[in-house]
């Protein structure tokens, strides 16, 4: 009776961690609408002094398959991550890697210098630094008699 108790707990705990992700996965992807293939990179947005850096998590994405875009104050990193197989007589038994289609886009404060924000993609990361630029500081103007 044991090897049947084991069995069922372990079913459970499967039931349990397959519903976890589920619900993890909907939860994270809930910032907009997704369509069959595609896709949402995770990142991380942070500043400094002198910069904001924005990194994009895009493991498997090819250099050439990434656009980076700036218009209007609107930032957008979009691109496409293939899925590439060996051949046709696959049969998958888990597929949780994700293909297709990606779009993000940030409104960028108006510190930035859209003149200076530079790009780079290494080991899976993008990174985008988005150089500041100091506002004009406040003066007195004096009024004259008129």
């Amino acid at each position: 009776m044991s090897v049947i108790r084991k069995k069922a707990l372990r079913n459970i705990l499967f039931l349990q961690d397959s519903l976890n992700r589920l619900l993890e996965e909907n939860l994270r992807d809930w910032a907009g609408v997704h369509f069959p293939g595609e896709w949402v990179p995770h990142l991380d947005i942070f500043e400094d002094d002198t910069n904001i850096v924005l990194k994009a998590e895009l493991s498997g994405v090819r250099r050439e398959d990434i656009m980076v875009n700036i218009s209007d104050g609107v930032l957008t990193i979009s691109g496409k991550k293939r899925f590439e197989h060996a051949g046709h007589t696959e049969s998958y038994h888990m597929m949780e890697r994700q293909y297709g289609n990606f779009r993000r886009s940030f409104s960028i404060p108006n510190t930035v210098a859209a003149e200076k924000i530079d790009a780079k993609y290494e080991r899976g990361v993008l990174e985008i630094i988005l150089k500041k630029h100091r506002l004009s500081t406040t003066r007195q103007i004096s009024i004259s008699k008129g």
